[in-house]
């Protein structure tokens, strides 16, 4: 079978992000992803506020850009200082192996993303069948925060680590900058053959602010595809 065109990997963002938003309750609070996928979320909720369905729900948005389109439709938004537990999370992923953990960070909201996780109940997840891989690297980086101080050290010993490093860039050239002010570097593993011992080892380096391995933190994913929209959990 052919692989699907862009319209189609749309549409089952779409569709994944649209089953997701079912598992919203009235008066929630709701940690509101970054990314493509993360937007339709933001965007249907919208739709069920003006339709009158989820008039009570407050989001906590993981990045400016977030924060900046769920402002523009008018969905309202609260802060983890308000609300230090939230009810549920619904985000997107770069890429999820058979255990449900993830590779995330591929918008640069890595950090924020994982303390809004953290903090959360439920952690929903929601992909196209696209994101869908055996072993964690095969398909994606995983992106690192680094401070900018010292940069290059990292970046040794992220190589170190088998790693072929990239210093993520804006569309200007310039070092690409979280919306913490700090670098992104993207490291080519390869498959990874234990994720946890890579995420232990990153999380005792100086340095490292956070990195997109997500272990153990993913509640439920939904993942649409030409077969369909599915609902799965852990084990």
């Amino acid at each position: 079978m052919s692989a699907p065109d862009e319209s189609d990997v749309v549409r089952f963002k779409r569709l994944a992000a649209e089953r997701a938003v079912e598992s919203i309750q009235p008066g929630m609070v709701v940690g509101l992803g970054t990314g493509s996928t993360a937007a339709f979320v933001v965007r249907r909720l919208a739709v069920l506020r003006r339709e009158g369905t989820l008039t009570d729900v407050v989001g906590v948005p993981t990045s400016v850009e977030t924060e900046a389109l769920a402002r523009s439709l008018d969905v309202p938004l609260t802060t983890l200082e308000e609300h230090p537990v939230l009810d549920l999370t619904i985000d997107g992923a770069d890429e999820v192996d058979p255990r449900l953990r993830l590779i995330k960070g591929g918008g640069g909201a890595m950090l924020r993303e994982k303390i809004v996780a953290q903090a959360s109940r439920r952690v929903l997840i929601v992909v196209d069948a696209g994101k869908l891989s055996p072993q964690l690297g095969t398909r994606a980086p995983v992106p690192v925060e680094v401070l900018p101080f010292g940069w290059r050290s990292q970046a040794l010993f992220l190589e170190g680590l088998g790693a072929r490093i990239t210093r993520r860039e804006g569309p200007d050239g310039a070092p690409y900058r979280t919306n913490q002010g700090n670098f992104v570097l993207d490291c080519a593993f390869g498959p990874i053959e234990r994720p946890e011992e890579l995420a232990a080892r990153l999380e005792a380096r100086a340095g490292i602010l956070e990195h997109g391995l997500f272990i153990g933190l993913t509640s439920e994913l939904v993942v649409a595809g030409p077969g369909g929209v599915e609902h799965r959990r852990p084990g």
